[in-house]
């Protein structure tokens, strides 16, 4: 069986992407005292290499990879080695021009950038295959080897194709999922605009029409895609499990909602060895650190809560978003260790050495352009030293306090046309409510909507327009044996199929909230609404309102206007030992602070009073002992209570009761006992 840990690697992995085929040769020798220098443990190497691996069909230079791998191992460096089949030699798509992906306008994509495939083209995968096998049969026994390092980042830039290769793969698809035409039929409501189908030969891709295409067919196409990736990743995977075995073998997902939205993360999880994550701060005026804790928590839960790896962030600004903000003096170690925080095994960079050429070459590195006599480098070298003394957290996992339900399906259903307001965003609700959960100081799993429950005093539904009758009945039960559930407005409309469940709205949802809604009556731009509680307190709601009618459920917030106005605005239903909480407006951060704490009360969730906002403690714990992180991202120097002793880590200080902590530092205490 292969390592869910990199092979041979015994300290948290701190290192980056290494290019050194951008360099002389001279450097790597360089680059390799330097590394020593920063307590690099392990690089990525050979990612976007096919073109110099092999230079043209059948002909293969590996001496380079040599000389490099052998050079890390002669200095304790490890290797996370990729498979290049992200970037095919431009020869590849000379002689093979329709692996080139298409539109869905029918344009093909040209080479010259990276991650233009058709996942479905035959070629692609013969050739993938091919420069795989190689790979795993010259290095599966060297030394250096730490785990493999799959194709990269793969829906980025291009998930899905709409060429005739990829229209029979979905035919292919079809067959085998519905077994006949007529279920196709049924699962996406063909009989509407008489779309209805008598043959699979029939049936292609959601390309461009003159108007909205079918919703079911553009869902399936979606999990189509997303499942061809998936296949091809596998394929690889079972080459390198065959040929080395006992070396793990990952690739590098991007759960950070805004960064990639076409990959169904719960599928991906179960098929790699160990789960790996890119993430990059968004840098558009929100608090950044609120979406790296929500990467790093879905992450985490991805993997199942075992320990994953951050394989990518950056040392201070990128190159790819409008504007690009240098991180703050300290800002690095701080990002790096909330991630740590949260589960990861390690800090990893895109990339150790800066380029000089090509489209990345003002993204950050850990040696920057600047060298070794700049602040980036100082702070460098700092974050190997502070990994380095936190060793010993390796393999314990983070403690969560609640459950946030998501699933991206759900998301890719409600993304499509003509859904009742364009303003509603489910993942500006997950933000939303994750930014919530984190400023009251609690800690959160992800779970998909089928997932065991039971563990959880508080789970939340920010948005899951999607819910299978199963994810119903799992909440349902959830709530009969005591959980609280907390559900924001249009979850559990529709089934697998984009089919609204039978009945009034909420569906799925209907029975657990004791409630159903008669209509949606979406706000207009700039509309709000006032919603009053019995004490005469007001909260403020936008975007959305409902006609929401109790059944079992109690009334405990109303709107006082807008086109709902008298009507229930936020309900309780108590069911059997548990409760279920429904919003159907959009409510403002004061609202769902509101909320959150009503239902942390019925939870039994002590508020976390004694923690300043932008203050986040949490808690590893494995057989090496409970260790306590924590972050301060505000400006001033706070003191964070400890329920007991220890030592911290980072700076080698005995603790009591009370831990120092100064404006962007981070602590770490191993408690006694």
């Amino acid at each position: 069986m292969p390592e869910t840990t990199p092979t041979g690697l015994t300290r948290l992995a701190f290192g980056g992407d290494y290019n050194p085929e951008q360099w002389p040769e001279n450097v790597w020798h360089e680059d390799v005292r330097l590394m020593r220098e920063a307590g690099v443990t392990m690089v990525s190497v050979g990612i976007f290499s096919w073109a110099l691996l092999e230079p043209s069909p059948g002909e293969y230079d590996f001496d380079w990879l040599d000389r490099l791998l052998d050079l890390l191992h002669e200095n304790g460096i490890r290797a996370d080695l990729g498979t290049p089949t992200v970037v095919p030699p431009v020869w590849f798509y000379r002689a093979h021009p329709e692996a080139l992906p298409v539109a869905a306008d029918g344009t093909r994509y040209e080479f010259g950038s990276r991650g233009a495939i058709c996942h479905s083209n035959a070629d692609y995968r013969a050739a993938a295959a091919t420069i795989t096998t190689q790979l795993a049969e010259r290095y599966a026994d060297h030394p250096a080897l730490a785990m493999w390092h799959v194709h990269n980042e793969y829906g980025v830039p291009v998930s899905a194709c709409y060429c005739d290769s990829c229209a029979a793969h979905f035919r292919r698809w079809l067959a085998a999922r519905y077994e006949t035409v007529d279920a196709v039929n049924e699962a996406w409501g063909t009989a509407f605009w008489g779309q209805r189908y008598t043959d699979f030969d029939q049936i292609n891709p959601p390309r461009v029409a003159p108007t909205v295409g079918n919703p079911g067919q553009t869902l399936d196409y979606k999990r189509f895609a997303d499942a061809t990736m998936r296949e091809n990743f596998c394929a690889e995977r079972d080459i390198l499990h065959r040929l080395a075995p006992g070396i793990p073998v990952t690739t590098n997902f991007m759960t950070a909602l805004s960064q990639c939205d076409s990959v169904d993360y719960w599928a991906w999880g179960r098929e790699v060895d160990i789960v790996t994550n890119d993430h990059y701060l968004i840098t558009d005026g929100r608090r950044t650190h609120v979406n790296l804790a929500m990467a790093a928590d879905l992450t985490r839960s991805v993997a199942g809560g075992a320990p994953w790896l951050l394989l990518e962030h950056s040392t201070s600004g990128i190159n790819w978003q409008p504007r690009n903000p240098a991180k703050t003096p300290g800002q690095m170690a701080r990002n790096s260790l909330a991630h740590v925080a949260r589960g990861s095994e390690g800090a990893m960079f895109f990339q150790w050495r800066q380029s000089r050429r090509g489209a990345e070459k003002f993204h950050s590195a850990m040696v920057p352009h600047a060298g070794t006599e700049s602040r980036v480098w100082r702070e460098v070298v700092e974050l190997g030293a502070s990994l380095d003394s936190l060793s010993t957290i390796r393999g314990t996992r983070t403690q969560a306090d609640v459950a946030v339900l998501w699933d991206w399906h759900s998301w890719w259903a409600q993304n499509l046309a003509w859904r009742p307001s364009e303003d509603h965003d489910a993942r500006e609700r997950a933000d939303s409510f994750y930014e919530a959960l984190y400023d009251r100081h609690l800690t959160v799993d992800f779970a998909h909507p089928e997932a065991d429950l039971s563990a959880y005093p508080l789970v939340v539904v920010p948005a899951l327009y999607l819910m299978t009758e199963a994810a119903g009945s799992n909440v349902r039960a959830y709530v009969e044996n005591g959980g609280t559930l907390v559900v924001s407005y249009f979850s559990g409309i529709v089934d697998e199929h984009d089919a609204v469940h039978e009945g009034a709205y909420p569906g799925a949802l209907r029975d657990v909230l004791g409630l159903t809604v008669e209509e949606f009556s979406p706000l207009l731009p700039g509309q709000s609404v006032r919603v009053t509680g019995p004490d005469g307190s007001e909260l403020t709601g936008d975007v959305w309102t409902e006609f929401v009618v109790p059944r079992d459920a109690e009334t405990v917030w109303t709107y006082a206007d807008g086109p709902a106005a008298g009507l229930p605005a936020v309900t309780r239903h108590h069911l059997v030992a548990g409760s279920a909480w429904y919003v159907s407006t959009r409510l403002d951060a004061q609202g769902l602070d509101a909320l959150l704490g009503w239902a942390s009360d019925d939870a039994g969730i002590a508020p976390r009073a004694d923690l300043p906002r932008d203050v986040e403690v949490v808690r590893r714990v494995g057989e090496s002992g409970t260790y306590l992180f924590a972050i301060n991202h505000s400006s001033s120097d706070v003191k964070v209570p400890l329920d007991g002793h220890g030592t911290e880590l980072l700076t080698g200080e005995r603790a009591a009761g009370r831990v120092a902590l100064p404006a962007g530092a981070v602590r770490v205490v191993r408690l006694d006992g």
